[in-house]
């Protein structure tokens, strides 16, 4: 008997609101709120035949708690068979595939980059690690194929490296990288014996190699992520070659040569064009016995992926919806806010559910998706009407959500919240926010209240951008480039100057190495909206401005600082917190954050807010005050050992809020 949905909600919070108890911390309070979100990402049905050699549906889904998970599906039931993965660190099914020659289901897994297996035939191996791809030069698995004598060959980030798998034996014989200054590997083999892999990001081109000595070549155009009028399409087609779409022209791949294809088939499934970074939960897929798989509710506003739709081409045969009983565990936070409405809201981190709660953690629900993207929330903001306004990664599309009105995701007039899109063609990380209040022309006519944005560029690209909202009359603008190959990161609106001050990061799209040599502050007038200033304020050395927060006396507190990753890649030193003054623009006051402090966290945009009394900051291992007027820390509460702080959220009075992986915690002060 299927439950009502009034039903299911109020067991599903009933279980999200449980909370460990509160237990001290020194002269502190800790407490859990519990686990806002329980969704899954890189998601994908693999349809083949089971050992039985009837239809067969397994599922590949990651999270963060437990590890990532397989599923074997009861085509009459649903009832799923669960196997997680060998270790929690594996996390994300970032390459998968399903080999119609024998029914295992072969997996790349990111973080540790271990290539596993599930193979329905023996069940009780469950999820097996078969070991690593090839160490850190695989981490992220991007592709899988299998070619026409059985074996695999993986393409993966960072290195762009090819690996061959040869299930008989269980070797591994790495191939090492492809290209220099690209880091993504797609891999397809085609039926003739034809094996090519797309190479992307920064400069994408196809290569093609012999599967016998592992030689590779270059074919075909190499086409510029920043000329729109460029593309390339690699796939494989229903008759099982391999065909490349290019602007130039139309090619059928065959050993190491191109042939020009007057006609190119469609592809086929569940094989997706090769470099399509977009998780293909969507489309339907045929099963060998000719019904039809898809997600039932994948793709509606909460995303939940627990009911496959189960259609037949014979019109007699009637749909079927399977409901799956898998569990989950929890999904990492991403970014916490305070609504004018006093509630507590977040985002998790792949996919990109919204989760409400009271200060108290009563009330806790997964409200769903807030944008047609699918990563993460970079951030929320609040305008004067209580309106919150959602930055989503990818594409850096905002979405817009009215608290007083019922939750419906939506890209139409009615959503609530409604996707409005993307304000340019370049910004994908919306990293950086700050609304404006409603401002005056000089000759007195008004401005309206507007979402200011601050964009890393596109993959490959260089270059991000400044972009802002009006939110009445949905008129917008961009503007790109404030410093050569750099990007707005860090955004604060100057009340006294009417001004916005915007920290500049060197770092450009993913799958780049930064071209600038060094951040910048660039201040705007929004009235006029044009640059009034750029420069360092004269400071040695500037890394990225990475989080601005409001001082004393018009000044303000910058944290210097890397993202991880460029700070990783760069080899670069300690981060700083610098007391600068935008009127005179000036440092006031320098210095690095002690090393005992521990690791900045990965959301390093978030690091630095105000507090109830002051400046206050984190790493992953303290909570900091700034004293006032200087660049002294004191260290407020210190980790336990095993413990860490992931993302900051608002105070409310002597309570402050944050987020270490999947679990909402608080901590008070005495």
């Amino acid at each position: 008997m299927k439950l009502p949905r009034l039903l299911v909600l109020l067991l599903s919070l009933a279980a999200s609101m449980t909370a460990t108890p509160a237990s001290p911390a020194g002269n502190f309070l800790v407490r859990d709120l519990g686990v806002p979100i329980k969704a899954v990402n890189w998601v994908r049905l693999h349809p083949g035949r089971g050992p039985d050699g009837k239809a067969s549906l397994l599922a590949s889904m990651g999270q963060n708690n437990g590890g990532l998970f397989v599923i074997d599906i009861d085509l009459a039931t649903g009832h799923c068979r669960q196997f997680n993965a060998p270790s929690a660190k594996m996390q994300y099914p970032t390459a998968s595939f399903r080999s119609p020659r024998t029914g295992a289901l072969y997996v790349g897994e990111h973080t540790t980059g271990h290539l596993l297996r599930y193979d329905p035939a023996h069940p009780e191996r469950g999820l097996e690690d078969l070991g690593a791809i090839d160490g850190e030069h695989a981490t992220f698995p991007t592709g899988i194929t299998e070619a026409t004598d059985g074996t695999l060959w993986i393409g993966a980030y960072p290195d762009c490296t090819l690996t061959h798998y040869d299930p008989a034996t269980a070797t591994f014989t790495r191939l090492g990288s492809t290209d220099d200054t690209n880091k993504y590997l797609y891999p397809i083999a085609g039926a003739d014996g034809t094996l090519a892999a797309l190479s992307k990001v920064v400069h994408p081109h196809l290569i093609v190699i012999d599967p016998k000595t592992g030689a590779k070549k270059a074919l075909g155009p190499e086409i510029s992520p920043e000329d729109k009028a460029q593309h390339l399409l690699f796939y494989k087609g229903v008759d099982g070659l391999l065909y490349l779409e290019t602007h130039a022209g139309n090619f059928r791949v065959r050993g190491d040569q191109l042939e020009p294809a007057a006609y190119l088939p469609p592809p086929l499934p569940p094989f997706y064009a090769a470099g399509n970074l977009t998780i293909p939960f969507r489309d339907p897929l045929p099963m060998p016995d000719g019904s039809i798989a898809m997600w039932d509710d994948g793709d509606d506003g909460a995303g939940t992926f627990h009911r496959i739709r189960l259609a037949s081409t014979n019109p007699t045969v009637a749909t079927r919806v399977l409901p799956l009983d898998w569990k989950g565990g929890g999904s990492n936070l991403f970014v916490l806010h305070r609504g004018l409405d006093g509630n507590l809201y977040g985002s998790s981190f792949l996919p990109e559910h919204i989760f409400r709660c009271a200060p108290d953690g009563s009330g806790m629900i997964n409200l769903g998706r807030c944008s047609l993207m699918l990563g993460e929330a970079y951030t929320i903001g609040n305008f004067s009407d209580g309106t919150m306004c959602f930055g989503s990664y990818p594409h850096s599309n905002i979405s817009l959500y009215d608290p007083k009105r019922p939750w419906r995701f939506g890209a139409d007039s009615d959503g609530n919240p409604r996707d409005i899109g993307r304000l340019d063609d370049v910004g994908i990380r919306p990293v950086g926010m700050a609304i404006i209040p409603a401002l005056t022309k000089p000759d007195g006519s008004p401005v309206h209240e507007k979402m200011w944005i601050g964009n890393m560029p596109d993959y490959g690209i260089w270059g991000g951008t400044l972009a802002w909202l009006d939110p009445k009359t949905m008129a917008s603008a961009s503007h790109r480039n404030l410093v050569p190959d750099c990007a707005p990161f860090s955004l604060l609106f100057l009340p006294d100057s009417k001004q916005l001050l915007v920290g500049m990061s060197v770092e450009g799209g993913t799958g780049t190495k930064p071209k600038a040599k060094h951040g910048a502050f660039v201040i705007w007038d929004p009235i006029a909206d044009q640059p009034v200033y750029s420069g360092d304020f004269g400071i040695k050395n500037l890394p990225d401005v990475s989080a601005l927060v409001p001082a004393d006396h018009g000044q303000v507190y910058a944290l210097l600082s890397y993202t991880r990753w460029t700070a990783e890649l760069l080899g670069a030193g300690a981060s700083r917190i610098a007391l600068v003054d935008p009127a005179t623009r000036k440092v006031l006051a320098e210095a690095p954050i002690p090393a005992e402090f521990g690791r900045m966290t990965e959301q390093i945009q978030f690091t630095l807010f105000r507090g109830p009394d002051g400046v206050y900051g984190i790493t992953e291992k303290v909570l900091y005050k700034v004293k006032p007027g200087t660049c002294e820390l004191e260290v407020v509460w210190r980790a336990p050992e095993g413990d860490q702080l992931d993302i900051p959220g608002p105070w409310i009075g002597k309570t402050f809020y944050f987020a270490t992986g999947w679990r909402l915690r608080t901590l008070t002060l005495p």
